[in-house]
């Protein structure tokens, strides 16, 4: 047993450093370019969830998720406001109806990968599910980022810190949860760097200007961080997210009760903030 563990550990620390040092590789070559946007959001979303695995650790000992619905709440309240203040225009503006297409496909796209990241965690593969779902959804979400600057390279900074946005609550829950069953937190540095692994290099593409295209990418870009962002909404329900955090029984769902203002008050928080930032930057 102790001779599997120390192998399984080897293993861990060789796929991490190989995607740490990948990560670094390209933002090198990103800083050569001058791409700078995509450099800062990925560094940023690298930072973010990273940052929150001692906080993860620590909140480990605990049972208090008020963190934990904070952090998912402003996430997904920044997510949908950025996406719908800042990409379905552009969607619309390159065409109203594949615009529109686009935002269903995306929609019904983030379903899929969802549902085929958490097929992932069911293969042999030695590492924990939750890094196994979590560095595919951020490869999956860096490519979108990626193309959407490489399509449209004067956009906003501010939009993909807001789409990253919920790296940060990712981590810490993440990183929480790895805790509790005795695996290494470290094991979220992966999908930490994962949004530049892809974002990185795709938004080095030379995306022609097509109307039509475009307005199918900035809409399929839009239904699918809508789709994540309703996914972080910090639903505060028996059997939900916030509910499979805590060490509950099903008939003491009052406790959960005392969350729920909180987690409104908190996803709008998320959305009030992105729009601020838009209407100062204008």
């Amino acid at each position: 047993m102790k001779q599997a563990y120390i192998i399984s550990s080897m293993v861990h620390k060789r796929i991490v450093g190989g995607g740490l040092l990948l990560f670094i590789s390209l933002s090198v070559a990103a800083g050569m370019y001058g791409n700078w946007k995509l450099l800062a959001i990925s560094w940023i979303a690298f930072a973010a969830m990273a940052g929150a695995i001692p906080l993860g650790i620590h909140a480990s000992r605990k049972n208090n998720l008020n963190h934990l619905i904070a952090g998912y709440g402003i996430a997904s309240g920044a997510m949908i406001t950025s996406a719908a203040i800042f990409l379905i225009p552009i969607a619309i503006n390159h065409h109203p109806v594949y615009g529109g297409l686009g935002i269903a496909v995306g929609i019904m796209a983030g379903f899929a990968i969802h549902t085929l990241n958490h097929g992932l965690s069911h293969r042999p593969i030695p590492v924990d599910p939750v890094v196994i779902e979590l560095t595919s959804h951020a490869l999956s979400a860096g490519l979108i980022i990626g193309m959407v600057y490489a399509a449209m390279p004067a956009l906003s900074i501010l939009l993909g810190i807001a789409i990253v946005s919920h790296k940060g609550p990712a981590g810490y829950a993440a990183a929480r949860r790895l805790a509790v069953k005795g695996s290494s937190p470290l094991l979220i540095l992966l999908p930490s760097c994962a949004i530049g692994l892809t974002a990185l290099p795709v938004s080095l593409l030379n995306v022609p200007e097509i109307p039509l295209a475009n307005a199918l990418i900035f809409g399929f870009a839009t239904g699918v961080f809508f789709h994540v962002a309703i996914d972080f909404l910090p639903e505060c329900e028996v059997g939900g997210k916030i509910h499979q955090h805590t060490n509950l029984e099903e008939h003491d769902h009052h406790v959960l009760d005392k969350y729920r203002n909180r987690a409104v008050i908190n996803t709008f928080a998320g959305g009030a903030v992105v729009f601020l930032l838009w209407f100062i930057s204008h």
